[in-house]
């Protein structure tokens, strides 16, 4: 059993015939992460006696001549503001060092009954609040490709984990680009999932009107069976959607998907983005033109808004969401506190990071009196506008490509003490986050040095579309 050629379909492939066991492939993946994550930083959490408990069971059902899912036994990394019963789950904060969860989160609970095996709780930036990994409260996390480099963030360390092989799959959650971004960094498939798609119950809230959860894979393939696993309506989270998803999501329909047409805005084309990211993604375009796939350019104007109206209401719901954190209901109270005023203050001063306290400090301010709707409420107003520009666009057009990020990753520190550098990381998937769409990361192929990502953008409930486009580019 070689785990760098493994895919989640031949790991499956190899169970059923019994060439290997689940218990196996679980000791071979912590034998991997044993020898690479002290250098790579990847996990916060191992979870060795869940993860063996679970491939056994695995291993028993196959034993008994049971059928078992495409997922049983398919170790997985999980962001760690995701809840797993029982273990800690801390969101790369200090406030949350020893906190355990008391409940599955949704998304958990749907991999649990796949006979997914779980083998760790993965890195982030604190509260999922950076692009690069390098603001946990634990440690950051380096790029498998270089390790003088980010692996972009916040979902760096599940993504790391699956590009080093030291999982096959995982979880991570998106605001803004938190899978995406990562996943166009360390040469995985990463997908935002259409708002609602995936429930958000039981994981840790950063800006409730724009997380989602997705998943994290080697091949597009892997990322749809995992998505196919963890959508649905939830009853737990009202946002959760009962969208009318079929068989296309894992099974590409190839003659519906020859006949869409790509969308190119020229907004997402401009100076500043490095030139061997622009020549990746015109390699990606010619690839896709060969399979017969038309492309139209087309204009998304409200675009340059994006970054500027994201940076408002994040903050803003930031704000109202970290309030829990307060050594009372949630946080470990600090020691010195002699009364209510200090357990607040002295909790929150020294439980917190530097960009978690930023972004408190820009939501309270936005939304202060006198500030609300010169800020807040004309943000939100500027959200239905760059919606609406992807509303427009999709008459034209059935998916529109991009690049994930103006640049491939980026050194460690380098932008450490200049937020707006490192928020421009993501000004190429926020707009996907405001209007709630749909997003896939997807490797560009034959690059040689650090790995470039293409972005495929769907309408809503459309993930089999930018899925399907994916795996024939693969398969190109």
């Amino acid at each position: 059993m070689h785990l760098h050629d493994l895919t989640i379909k031949k790991f499956h492939e190899g169970l059923v015939k019994k060439d290997f066991k689940a218990l196996e492939a679980t000791e071979g993946y912590f034998k991997v992460i044993e020898e690479k994550d002290k250098d790579i930083g990847a996990y916060l959490t191992l979870l060795k006696d869940l993860a063996y408990k679970e491939a056994e069971e695995v291993d028993l059902k196959i034993a008994r001549g049971e059928s078992v899912g495409v997922l049983a036994g398919v170790p997985l990394a999980i962001k760690d503001n995701i809840l797993i019963s029982g273990e800690r789950a801390t969101a790369g904060s200090k406030i949350l060092e020893n906190y355990i969860a008391s409940y599955d989160a949704t998304v958990i609970e749907k991999l649990k009954k796949a006979g997914a095996v779980f083998l760790g709780k993965a890195n982030l930036d604190e509260f999922a609040m950076g692009a690069s990994t390098e603001n946990s409260g634990f440690h950051p996390t380096k790029n498998p490709h270089d390790l003088t480099r980010v692996p972009g963030g916040s979902s760096g360390g599940s993504v790391a984990a699956v590009a080093a092989h030291m999982a096959l799959g995982g979880l991570g959650s998106e605001t803004g680009g938190s899978i995406r971004q990562p996943s166009g960094f360390c040469g995985v498939v990463g997908l935002k999932t259409t708002y609602g798609a995936v429930s958000r119950h039981g994981v840790m809230a950063m800006a409730s009107s724009l997380d989602q959860i997705g998943p994290i894979a080697r091949t597009v393939e892997d990322t749809a069976l995992l998505f196919d696993a963890i959508k649905g309506v939830d009853p737990y989270d009202s946002t959760s959607v009962d969208a009318p998803y079929g068989d296309d999501v894992t099974t590409p329909d190839v003659k519906h998907l020859k006949s869409l047409t790509i969308g190119i805005p020229e907004e997402y084309f401009i100076d500043g983005i490095e030139p061997e990211v622009s020549r990746a993604i015109e390699q990606a375009i010619a690839s896709l033109k060969s399979l017969g796939i038309n492309f139209k350019k087309i204009s998304l104007p409200h675009t340059k808004y994006a970054l500027s109206t994201y940076y408002i209401i994040v903050p803003a719901e930031v704000s109202s969401n970290m309030a829990r954190y307060d050594g009372i209901r949630y946080g470990s109270r600090h020691g010195d506190a002699k009364n209510l005023s200090d357990i607040y203050v002295k909790t929150k001063s020294h439980g917190f990071g530097a960009e978690v306290k930023r972004r408190i400090l820009l939501g309270t301010f936005v939304l202060s009196s006198g500030y609300y709707d010169a800020y807040y409420a004309k943000a939100q107003k500027v959200r239905a506008l760059v919606k609406r520009d992807f509303t427009e666009a999709f008459k034209d057009v059935d998916v529109i490509l991009t690049p994930v990020s103006p640049t491939r990753a980026f050194k460690l520190g380098e932008r450490a003490n200049d937020p707006l550098a490192m928020y421009l990381a993501d000004i190429f998937t926020i707009p996907v986050n405001l209007a709630g769409l749909p997003g896939i990361s997807i490797p560009v192929k034959g690059i040689s040095g650090l790995p470039i990502g293409f972005q495929l953008i769907g309408k809503p409930f459309r993930e089999a579309d930018i899925l399907g486009l994916g795996q024939l580019y693969e398969g190109v």
